[in-house]
């Protein structure tokens, strides 16, 4: 008897010892994916490295006369700062690519100006939003625009939704603009003839090619918008589309400790005066934030500005025509010392803060000293180019690389090279290829080291300067 209850009692020992040894293993498989959690986080720690995959663009990262720019990317890199990590910044050209990649561990966020939609809920998570913006309409205002009234010039505009049925709207076929079209379709009754775009080709070439004509109609965030109508002010960027939306930074899903401390970080960082800065500085500020109260002089009487003394008594220390050194800043800042421009860049010669100090310009400094820095840096660049030998391209590779910094410069005559052009020749040849740096089939190239430029706008920049300076050349002595 005694042995039939000892026996039952070992079986109901090791039915016990089994079953907990099963629920620990259980436990611990449950326990796997609060593991993985953790991981993002201490490997970025660990790392030292904050991987963002971010997109080339001026509401997200780009290179701006040699410095790393970016809405997002001054966000981000706010943010690493913070948790004691350098930012490292991974470029996807194709943003279909974007999903797949932070899904497979190859960047820890997504930066691309991305709107918080729920299918891609479905598949990744999203930050707080950092942002809130609507969608609008990107269109070209028609030809002598400015003379027109408003009755007369709102007869070429679509100015609401409804206005937009039987129209052609080239779109990113994955964007939440697209989806918008869509409902907006059922909402109207009516139909939007969409032109679908795959990713390789960014919001900011739709708008560009708007601008110049190759299509008529594109969609952008608002804020995206904003950024860009300074490169291209033929564009009309007033007519919603949409509610304000949530732009946010994305995640792996199942990350909590990263969201829970990213989140944390937007709150208390968006309160702050210099968030609002950042957005004064990439949405609100123009080419020449601050209109000029000064005007060319005149011409007849050999006066092109007030400060003609200062221009002809440095750019002959340095042994440069003073009339190019005018040219450069009436174009700059319309001869306002305290003009305030993209990027944060202030006075005569618009120096970015990061380079003003190596010159000895600083925003408070008086026009003599704007005027000797610009004269400077402008000096500096021509001696750079001192292996062009016609002196007038020379001039144009110098005002090129003041515009847009000698890294891009420098792309554009990899690109020149390549495709055959004559790399010492601005004209006809680097010109163009400088033109192409906004398109990503060509930015995209292996032998471009510094990503996208807004080309067409170094291009006009080196043509107006130029051709200004030949006039002024003629007409002033």
């Amino acid at each position: 008897m005694k042995k039939g209850i000892y026996s039952f009692l070992f079986l109901i020992f090791a039915i016990l010892f089994v079953g907990n040894s099963c629920q620990s293993s259980n436990s611990a498989d449950r326990k796997e994916p609060e593991s993985e959690e953790i991981t993002d986080l201490k490997k970025i720690l660990k790392d030292g490295k904050l991987r963002v995959l971010m997109e080339n663009s001026t509401t997200s990262y780009f290179i701006y006369r040699g410095k790393k720019m970016g809405f997002e990317y001054e966000i981000l890199r706010e943010f690493a700062d913070e948790l004691g990590v350098v930012l490292e910044v991974k470029v996807v050209d194709n943003l279909d690519d974007m999903i797949p990649m932070i899904k497979k561990g190859e960047g820890d966020l997504i930066a691309c100006n991305f709107t918080f939609t729920k299918s891609r809920k479905t598949d990744i998570e999203f930050s707080e939003p950092y942002l809130r913006t609507p969608q609008v309409l990107i269109q070209r205002y028609p030809e002598d625009w400015s003379k027109m009234k408003d009755k007369e010039l709102a007869k070429h505009l679509v100015l609401s939704p409804e206005q937009l049925t039987q129209k052609k709207v080239h779109i990113w076929k994955n964007s939440s603009y697209y989806n918008r079209l869509i409902n907006l379709q059922e909402e109207t009754g009516d139909t939007i003839f969409l032109e679908e775009v795959d990713g390789n080709i960014g919001t900011e070439e739709l708008i560009e090619m708007t601008s110049e004509g190759m299509i008529d109609y594109t969609v952008a965030e608002q804020n995206i918008a904003l950024a860009n109508q300074k490169f291209y002010p033929n564009l009309h960027i007033s007519t919603l589309l949409s509610v304000q939306q949530k732009i946010c930074f994305g995640l792996r899903k199942n990350n909590p400790i990263l969201k829970a401390r990213l989140d944390k970080f937007i709150s208390i960082f968006s309160k702050k005066v210099s968030y609002k800065y950042l957005k004064k500085k990439y949405f609100e500020m123009s080419a020449i934030s601050s209109s000029s109260k000064f005007k060319p002089g005149n011409i007849k009487r050999g006066e092109i500005s007030p400060y003609d003394a200062i221009f002809k008594q440095v750019a002959q220390k340095y042994g440069f025509d003073w009339r190019i050194l005018a040219s450069v800043s009436y174009h700059e800042s319309r001869f306002n010392p305290n003009a305030r421009g993209f990027g944060g860049a202030y006075g005569m010669m618009q120096f970015m803060p990061s380079t003003g100090p190596k010159y000895g310009v600083y925003p408070s400094s008086p026009p003599s000293v704007q005027i000797e820095g610009g004269m400077k840096k402008i000096a500096k660049d021509f001696q750079s180019w001192s292996h062009i030998p016609d002196e007038e391209q020379r001039f144009k590779f110098t005002l090129a690389t003041y515009n847009a910094g000698k890294g891009h410069v420098q792309d554009a005559q990899r690109l020149a090279e390549k495709y055959g052009l004559n790399t010492e020749i601005w004209d006809e040849n680097v010109e163009k290829m400088m033109l192409n740096l906004s398109k990503q089939s060509y930015y995209r190239d292996p032998v471009v080291k510094n990503g996208a430029h807004h080309g067409g706008v170094t291009y006009r920049y080196v043509k107006d300067i130029y051709g200004r300076y030949l006039e002024w050349k003629e007409a002033v002595h």
